[in-house]
């Protein structure tokens, strides 16, 4: 089966409210760590085998996981004999997780080329990131990356402006008020398709800067176009925006 790998060891300062008691992964949307929204979303499109690149506070995510059942349903547990029950269960996940400890100051590049080690015989493998939700269809891309026959293969996201535009006319007069406009430009989303000849061209530096322009230059990097729902949570605005977004519409909830 086709691993994903989650980078889940930054530290996330600008989102230093939540992270200076949880590692950002952990951080809840509309009840729940926001990495399993993203793990949920693989698994729907049958992608179930995850490594996890632990850092910052990754205790908590290894945790989290030895946990599961007892987080995320009511129990009983009979002291004396240690007999567990579990309640009211409606987890269905089949899903392996595998918690990797890639260092609390590595950057991308080496938390990659440390999980090698976990990977399986398949050719390719996925990356994605722990504070990105989208709704992006994971079986066209994994198809459009087998097509390309490309080393890599990011998705290319147009992002919503942090800001407002003003519209004006010939006279420099004011004639809309745009609120927070979608951009021109893609932009790395995150939601990456790899083969393992990648592992040639990775070092111990943010493999986004360091690995994915010389794979651009050599031809071998494919886009694909995602014009659907995107949102990475970088802030404390960006956290209040998702879970309010939760509550309305789920926009990027694929599954059931």
């Amino acid at each position: 089966m086709t691993k994903v790998v989650i980078l889940c060891g930054g530290i996330g300062t600008r989102l230093r409210e939540e992270t200076e008691y949880k590692p950002k992964p952990l951080i809840e949307i509309g009840g729940k760590p926001i990495l399993t929204h993203i793990m949920k979303h693989y698994a729907y499109y049958g992608f179930r085998d995850f490594v996890l690149c632990l850092g910052y506070k990754g205790d908590m995510i290894k945790n989290y996981f030895l946990n599961y059942k007892t987080q995320t349903n009511n129990f009983t547990i009979a002291l004396k004999s240690g007999i567990l029950t579990i309640h009211n269960s409606d987890d269905d996940e089949d899903w392996n997780v595998t918690c990797v400890d890639t260092g609390e100051d590595a950057l991308t590049g080496k938390r990659i080329r440390l999980i090698q080690p976990f990977l399986n015989a398949d050719e390719e493998f996925m990356v994605t990131y722990g504070d990105g939700v989208s709704n992006v269809n994971i079986k066209e891309l994994f198809a459009f990356h087998k097509a390309k026959a490309k080393i890599g293969t990011i998705t290319g996201i147009k992002p919503t402006s942090k800001y407002g535009s003003l519209q004006v006319n010939e006279e420099n007069t004011i004639t809309e008020f745009i609120e927070k406009p979608v951009l021109n430009d893609r932009i790395n989303g995150g939601f990456i398709v790899f083969q393992k000849k990648v592992f040639e061209h990775l070092d111990d530096d943010m493999f986004e800067f360091a690995t994915l322009p010389k794979l651009a230059e050599q031809q071998q990097l494919a886009m694909y176009m995602h014009n659907g729902f995107w949102h990475c949570m970088d802030t404390y605005r960006d956290y209040i925006h998702l879970n309010n977004l939760w509550k309305k519409e789920k926009p990027w909830k694929t599954w059931k």
